[in-house]
């Protein structure tokens, strides 16, 4: 007689398409300055990239490589005001992932 030692595991509600496309927003925010500018543009509502440099302590060209990085993954969206770039958090993306975890 096999005795269980506790309940079996439910499986899982995550296929495997879902699973691989939130692995790509995990790495985007596995990266301390894209993990930093995503909470600024989420305690602000938006934010201009011309912002970022001093917020962040790092360069413009740094900053933009970033934040397109982010917007590739889905978890900022980009619009563009005259000469500057304005980013918002993706609100849908990121709660798909709060989901995932949950």
């Amino acid at each position: 007689m096999d005795d269980l030692c506790c309940e079996p595991l439910l499986s899982g509600s995550l296929a495997d398409d879902e699973a691989d496309e939130l692995v790509s927003v995990l790495k985007a925010l596995a990266d301390p300055v894209r993990l930093k500018l995503v909470n600024i543009i989420a305690a602000n509502g938006e934010g201009c990239a011309c912002d970022f440099p001093a917020a962040t302590g790092r360069s413009q060209p740094t900053v933009s490589h970033h934040l397109s990085q982010l917007v590739a993954a889905g978890i900022l969206d980009r619009e563009q005001r005259g000469k500057w770039a304005w980013f918002r958090v993706n609100e849908a993306r990121m709660a798909a992932v709060r989901r995932a975890l949950s």
